[in-house]
Parts: C-alpha cells; structure tokens; sequence
C-alpha cells in the first residue's frame, strides 16, 4: 500500500482508511487522491444520487487537507457528471433522473430544433444464457445468466432506433417486462433507483448497418435501408461492466453528435 502524505488523515469519522486501495507506489496528486476517496463513498452508497454532499470546508476537515485540493478533485468529478454543482445549493451527486443527463449516453440529436416526443415500446425481455462475446463484455463466464431486452425508440411518433440490451442476470434478476413497460422515466433513472446500479461511462462502436427484415419492419423503413448501428458497453463505480447495448439508428431526421476536446 502507498504512503498516506503527511497532510492527508490516514483515517476519517466514518472510519475508513484514507490512503486508496490499489493505489500505485509512483506519485499521485494530492487532489487525486482526494478525488479517488470521494469516489469511494459514492460507489459505496454514502451519498446517493440526487443527495446533497457535505461542503467542500467539511470535506477538507474530514480528509485533513485544504478547501483548494477538495474543490479540484469536486471539479474533475463534476466535469465528469459524477457530481453536480448548483449555485447557492451546494454539490449534489448526479443522478439519471435529471433532465441534462437523459441525452449523456444517447448521442442521436434530431436535425430540427423543435421539441420532439419520445415513445418507448418494449418488445421483448428475456433471460437466457449469456452469448460468448457478450460474456466477455460482461467481465462473465460464458452461459452465465443475462436479461435481454429488445425495445424501439420513436420520435413525434416516427420509429428511429431499436435497441437490444445485455445486462448480468443476477443484478438485474428482478427485472421484468410489465415492470419496463410501465416505467416512464430514463432506463438508467430505472437502473439506479431499483437496481442500485448507476451508470458513470461508455465506451462506444460506431458503424455503417443495413436493416435487415426483422430491423425493417420495426422500424418502418425499407429492407436493406441504411442505418447507423452503435455498439455500447456502460460501466458503473469500479469501472465494472453492466450493460452490453446495441442500437440501430435510422438518421433521415437524427444525426449523431459528439463533443471533442
């Protein structure tokens, strides 16, 4: 285990130990270090999406370091959309309930300005055995046990992506279809409130498809149309795998969009 600097508290009030575990021997920042503590007890639930985290002064009293080195581990947190901040209210830990992170992980934006309705229409949810590439994917063993979910997506009333989802059988396993269906809100507000399961990042594939009749059909558009399938794999706290996600985006109205920095 790494040295603890002299001025970062080897232990806090809650009891725990400061110093990070698995922390490499070579140098790390001190913000860094803070950053990493504050991630611990956000993926141990001390501070649950939507809740308010203790100040920045208070912090810096529990870690025994200054206000400054909080607030540059809080800024790259924040940056990352782990924490929020809203002035005169605080630092609050994200949540997917809240509007600016519905479209964090959905990338389509439509071509018009104009406000659009969104319609979700399970078609299936299932449990079966786990595919050897989506095993892998998973960080599980072949044959384990997976929920697969297939379900479109509609804009103003128009079908616009079909999406098939893996996620691990025992963290999901009281899922159900009734249950997804009923459900109004962001699939990943779902996952958190009910699951305990939030996702923090993705890693992403993007490439040329072509509809397929199955695809076709569902999504109202001619066989063999082109399309844009995105192939995503979401990550919670520990960077451990929870979702496998493949989407097949029609882009007559939609176009994909990132920001590069």
């Amino acid at each position: 285990m790494s040295s603890i600097p002299s001025n970062v508290s080897s232990s806090d009030p809650a009891g725990q130990s400061a110093a990070v575990p698995g922390a490499s021997p070579t140098f790390s920042p001190l913000y860094q270090q803070i950053k990493a503590l504050i991630m611990q007890r956000l993926q141990s639930g001390e501070w649950k999406p939507g809740e308010l985290i203790p100040s920045e002064v208070e912090l810096g009293n529990r870690f025994k370091v200054s206000q400054g080195t909080v607030r540059k581990a809080i800024d790259e947190l924040a940056a990352e959309n782990l924490l929020v901040r809203r002035q005169g209210k605080g630092t609050f830990v994200a949540t997917h309930h809240e509007a600016r992170s519905q479209f964090r992980f959905l990338r389509l934006m439509p071509d018009s300005d104009q406000p659009q309705t969104t319609d979700k229409k399970v078609i299936e949810l299932k449990r079966l055995r786990a595919p050897a590439e989506i095993a892998r994917l998973l960080g599980m063993k072949s044959g384990d046990s997976v929920v697969y979910v297939k379900r479109v997506l509609a804009f103003d009333g128009v079908p616009t992506i079909l999406e098939e989802l893996w996620l691990p059988g025992a963290l999901f396993k009281t899922l159900t279809l009734e249950r997804l269906a009923e459900y109004k809100g962001p699939m990943y507000g779902l996952f958190e409130t009910e699951f305990g399961t939030r996702m923090i990042r993705a890693t992403e594939q993007i490439r040329a498809a072509s509809a397929d009749g199955d695809a076709a059909e569902l999504l109202a558009v001619e066989k063999s149309s082109p399309l844009l399938c995105v192939e995503r794999v979401s990550f919670t706290y520990g960077d451990k795998p929870v979702e496998v996600r493949r989407g097949l985006y029609v882009t007559n109205r939609h176009h994909y969009q990132n920001e590069l920095s």
